[in-house]
């Protein structure tokens, strides 16, 4: 009796575990759109992905709530702020208002791996420093190393703690590296991206996710860089207000952005997305902030995404402003480059 029980708990979790996302099918992106008046829904994803294939992506634990909230941690006020003089402009762009800095508008790809809090936060750190070296340093930041070499962030794959990557920024700096098999910088990312075959669909659908790698401690990219002297710093590592998150991104780049998904989430098309009534909470995810603006009297951040440039709006999506909407206005995080 207990050996068919226990046959029946392997069956039962075998089928939990391949449980297929009814939400990227098409009757429910249909129902999406039937009520949604500020965004539209499309698909991203192969409607038989799997749910584990999905719930894998969203890997950021830093996603706050009021109650929760450290408010020594959080930073309203920097003299730099001042060289703003008050003026904070309806409509901005960091891609255009720095458009020496390519690393800027590069849409990153994950992969197989829930490290959205390691490439979000590591692609902000790169555009501060270009933007505060006037591009004399303008590449990308491993993700690779900060995902898995700080096991005080979290655990790699399977998520982590943005603000504990800014924290190891300050105090063991971040050295170079580049995306997938690019050999660029000192330790270029080793997970596989997911692209869409010619079929449409998408490639790492159905595989395992990518295991934790062994923490390198040396370049096999550009294996002219000394691992040891690579190493990039941060000053400081903070929360923001959403008073002084503009005033932040105006003034040093862009940063670091956590929201709670929900499953509507997954299948943004364009628009200001704003969470449907009924739609059902998947995880926190971490992206990157790089802009807001207005659109049809509805005030909105935009974020660059993570899962490649198929994704979304070209890999883009814009999130409304202002209403701490799925936890956002709460939960961004940055650090200053230290550039001498």
């Amino acid at each position: 009796m207990a050996r068919v029980l226990i046959l029946l708990s392997v069956i039962l979790f075998s089928v939990y575990m391949t449980e297929q996302a009814y939400f990227l099918e098409k009757d429910y992106i249909n129902k999406i759109n039937e009520k949604a008046s500020t965004w539209t829904a499309g698909f991203n994803f192969d409607p038989s992905t799997p749910k584990e294939d999905i719930l894998r992506l969203l890997g950021s634990k830093g996603v706050q709530t009021p109650s929760k909230i450290n408010h020594k941690m959080y930073k309203s006020e920097d003299k730099e702020y001042d060289n703003l003089f008050g003026r904070i402009p309806k409509k901005f762009d960091a891609r255009k208002k720095w458009r020496h800095c390519t690393t800027i508008g590069a849409v990153r790809d994950q992969g197989n791996c829930g490290s959205c809090w390691a490439i979000a936060t590591s692609s902000a750190f790169a555009d501060r420093l270009c933007v505060a070296t006037n591009a004399d340093f303008n590449q990308l930041l491993s993700a690779e190393e900060i995902t898995f070499c700080c096991h005080k962030c979290g655990y790699g794959c399977n998520g982590g703690y943005p603000i504990k990557a800014w924290e190891r920024f300050k105090k063991h700096g971040l050295v170079t590296g580049g995306e997938y098999k690019s050999g660029e910088g000192c330790e270029p990312y080793r997970v596989p991206p997911c692209p869409y075959d010619e079929s449409g669909n998408n490639t790492c659908s159905g595989k395992p996710m990518e295991q934790n790698h062994r923490c390198t401690r040396m370049c096999y990219g550009d294996q002219d860089l000394d691992f040891d002297d690579d190493h990039r710093h941060t000053r400081d590592s903070y929360y923001l207000t959403i008073g002084s998150i503009q005033k932040d991104v105006m003034t040093y780049g862009p940063i670091e952005a956590s929201f709670d998904v929900y499953d509507d989430f997954l299948s943004y098309k364009s628009g200001v997305y704003v969470r449907s009534e009924n739609a059902s909470y998947l995880g926190g995810h971490a992206v990157k902030l790089i802009g807001w603006g207005e659109e049809y009297g509805t005030p909105y951040w935009l974020m660059m995404n993570s899962w490649n440039a198929d994704w979304g709006d070209e890999g883009l999506f814009k999130i409304r402003r202002g209403t701490n909407e799925c936890g956002v206005d709460n939960s961004t995080t940055a650090g200053v480059p230290v550039t001498n």
